[in-house]
């Protein structure tokens, strides 16, 4: 198995960069314009991607994801159009980091193995299931077998208040990177960014996957700080998606935002 994300910190680390990954929804607002903008991401700096599988319920996000979400849906596009993005995405940058965050709900509608048999074969790297924390690992061995099973990153996230077991248990099982909340609550800009300097300490104390900054990050400012913590990269999500919920009647002016955001942010990955 190819391990993109290892590789990717990497090299970014030998030119003494971070790493900066964009969160948007697929198929958000459709499947041909979210394919461009993924596109114009990776093309303008996105060292990595984390892709949002559209939800009825995504009870992490806040209110721009969970627009998000509707405008996918309500496009049409369902399962198998995601999966397809991906491995057309997947064809155009061999070497991208790619994962998904996804809700237990949609993997189980389909299957668990099937579904991470449909990651694998769409040429996805990790998957991340927001409401299943933890310390429900043990009772969620479907999951991991089955992520395991085909070669697929299980990503957990390590909250700002995590004891010494959880990330003993989070550094065990977390492949890819892990996830760390820079904060409590649910995704959006206007919310504070925190620093959870020692949760990430330790997560590289314990010898855990590398961990990633999320939650609260909207601007270069914040990739540094994200970047000081000790994270070697930083995840932007509500930000993005902002910028095609503003622009959805005229998509060529979307792409430029997008692309000058994803420049200005990856700019500041540079240590």
């Amino acid at each position: 198995m190819e391990k993109r994300f290892e590789n990717t910190f990497k090299a970014l680390s030998e030119r003494h960069e971070g790493a900066f990954m964009p969160f948007v929804t697929l198929c958000d607002p459709d499947y041909e314009t979210s394919l461009k903008i993924l596109k114009t991401m990776v093309d303008n700096g996105a060292d990595c991607l984390e892709l949002g599988f559209p939800f009825s319920d995504p009870c992490a996000d806040g209110p721009t994801i969970q627009y998000a979400d509707k405008r996918a849906l309500a496009s049409g596009a369902v399962t198998a159009d995601f999966f397809r993005l991906i491995k057309e995405l997947r064809a155009c940058y061999p070497s991208l980091p790619m994962s998904i965050l996804v809700y237990a709900n949609v993997a189980v509608a389909h299957g668990i193995d099937n579904f991470y048999k449909y990651a694998e074969e769409s040429g996805l790297d990790a998957v991340l299931i927001p409401d299943i924390p933890v310390n429900m690992l043990h009772t969620c061995e479907d999951f991991v077998k089955c992520a395991e099973r085909h070669n697929i990153d299980t990503v957990l996230i390590a909250p700002p208040n995590a004891d010494e077991a959880t990330l003993e248990e989070i550094a065990k099982y977390s492949k890819g990177y892990t996830y760390v909340l820079s904060r409590f609550g649910i995704t959006g800009v206007e919310n504070t960014f925190g620093k959870p300097i020692k949760i990430i300490n330790k997560i590289k104390e314990l010898g855990g996957a590398a961990p990633v900054l999320g939650f609260g990050i909207s601007t270069p400012e914040h990739v540094k700080q994200a970047l000081a913590t000790g994270a070697v990269g930083a995840i932007a999500g509500s930000a993005c998606v902002q910028i095609v919920e503003n622009n959805l009647e005229d998509v060529d002016t979307m792409l430029v935002k997008i692309a000058d955001y994803v420049k200005s942010m990856k700019a500041a990955t540079k240590l």
